[in-house]
């Protein structure tokens, strides 16, 4: 065969380091257009970015030639070099999940991630992230989630 053809649909989650608030609502916006950039200059397709003021939820198709820890390498390095330029003193947590979806499902968790304001009126995220790795049923150990 001498095509390389493949979906490679991601749903990936992190948080700001220590889960500090501080991605307010006036830098939202511009922080999910600079990741989306981001993304689409490393070659992967933007399905949805979302979050509240301590995480990010990103639905993205990577390319058969990105390993999903190199892209959001690329993704927390270049966006925490932005925020931290706007004065934020800005980092993101170590860590981050990753889920892979399925396309008949990926219009299901666009919704997810675009009501993510609504849904954390009802769910921390710390409920919200014990929720997703129990629902893809990721082994974890409750005590070392949140290091």
């Amino acid at each position: 065969m001498s095509h390389t053809f493949s979906k490679n649909h991601h749903h990936i989650v992190f948080s700001t380091a220590g889960r500090r608030k501080t991605l307010t609502k006036h830098i939202q916006r511009k922080a999910w257009a600079y990741l989306a950039g981001i993304c689409r200059n490393h070659g992967m397709f933007v399905q949805s970015i979302g979050g509240t003021d301590d995480h990010v939820h990103l639905l993205i198709e990577l390319p058969p030639t990105l390993a999903v820890s190199k892209a959001v390498l690329l993704i927390k390095a270049n966006s925490s070099k932005w925020l931290n330029e706007q004065g934020r003193g800005f980092a993101w947590q170590k860590g981050y999940a990753v889920f892979s979806v399925s396309a008949s499902v990926l219009q299901a968790v666009v919704r997810y991630i675009d009501n993510q304001e609504a849904h954390h009126r009802k769910m921390s995220f710390e409920q919200e992230f014990i929720g997703l790795l129990k629902k893809h049923g990721v082994d974890f150990d409750p005590a070392y989630v949140f290091d």
